[in-house]
Formats: C-alpha cells, structure tokens, sequence
C-alpha cells in the first residue's frame, strides 16, 4: 500500500519539474538560448564540488551546500525568475517567495518541509559559511554565462561594472581567490566592451 507520505513526496517531485519550464535572463554559452532553472541549480551543484577549495572556511560543508542550490530556486514555480538587476521587481521579491516557499515545500510532509524551508532560508540570509558560499556560486555563474557571450544580459540599459561588483561582493570575504578571478573577468569585460565601466 502507498503512504500518504509517500504521495506528497512524489506530487512535490511532480511539481518541482517544472523548474525546467522557468527560464532566465542568462544565455548557455553554445547556443545563445535562454538557461533554465534546473539547469542553473545543476550547474551550481557541480560549481560547489569543484570550486570548494577556494573557500576561506575550509570546513564549508559542501553537501550542504549542494542541497540549497539544488533548492533555492525552486519557489520562482510560483515566483517567477526576478532579474538580479530589476530594482521594481526586487520590490516585492521576497514577500512572493516566501508565498511561493510555503506554497510548495508544504506539499512535503512536516519533516521535509522544514528541512528544506530551513536550508531555503538559510541561503536567502547568507550568514552562515554554507551559504555564502552558496551565493558566491550563485553570482558567479552568470557572471561566467555573460563573459562567455560577450555579456550579454549586460548589454541592457543601467548595467555597469560597479553594479556587477556590487551583486559578486560576498564573494569578497568568503572565496577571495575566486573574488580575484571575479574581479580579472569583469576588468577584461571592460576592457573588451561587453560590460560598461
């Protein structure tokens, strides 16, 4: 007999294919379309295992921080992808996450909603070592996408170099050789026109 436990488990795996269906503002490097959401939280996922030495915490737990990235996307099913740099839609940002968070974790049963509401929360405060690593890679991905298609979501009105500095700056602290390389990368934009000083 199927519990119900295992009912909900699988109507939220069900529902959570959907992220492949969420599109963002970032292009794949080969064909120039639109990246998706799952395959941001795969690419991150992979990001966290091979970059992890360049953590300044050398005890970061990377499993765990496998599993916020894998999540931390999936509330824009209900949320929707908010451009990083889109100031009006940042407005009302977090009140439709946390909405779309309750919304689709609480389809879990009680245990698995709070782990993974915790772990969610966790990345969107980024105090702990776990998940500021988590957002470095989260930053520095589609900073990757745009040097490799000669910035191509920096080619919008507004966007500068002080503004992608701004958005990578946990990285500062928290990963500064990768910070350095952050840094290299944005300077050679500059230097061959694909972001604005």
């Amino acid at each position: 007999m199927i519990s119900e436990r295992m009912e909900k488990q699988i109507q939220f795996i069900v529902t959570i294919d959907e992220l492949k269906n969420i599109t963002r503002q970032s292009v794949t490097i080969r064909d120039r379309r639109h990246e998706n959401d799952a395959e941001h939280s795969w690419h991150l996922a992979v990001m966290a295992m091979i970059l992890s030495e360049y953590a300044e915490d050398k005890n970061v737990d990377v499993f765990k921080v496998i599993k916020m990235v894998l999540i931390h996307d999936l509330v824009e099913i209900y949320a929707g992808d908010t451009y990083c740099y889109d100031e009006k839609g940042y407005e009302d940002k977090d009140e439709r996450e946390q909405e779309a968070a309750d919304r689709l974790f609480n389809m879990l049963p009680e245990d698995q909603a709070q782990k993974m509401m915790a772990l969610w929360r966790e990345f969107e405060e980024m105090e702990t070592e776990e998940a500021a690593y988590a957002a470095t890679l989260d930053r520095f991905q589609p900073l990757l996408l745009n040097y490799n298609t000669e910035g191509h979501t920096w080619q919008r009105p507004g966007i500068t170099s002080a503004k992608v500095l701004k958005r990578t700056a946990v990285a500062k602290a928290r990963v500064p050789q990768l910070y350095e390389y952050i840094e290299r990368l944005i300077q050679s934009s500059i230097e061959r026109g694909f972001l604005k000083p």
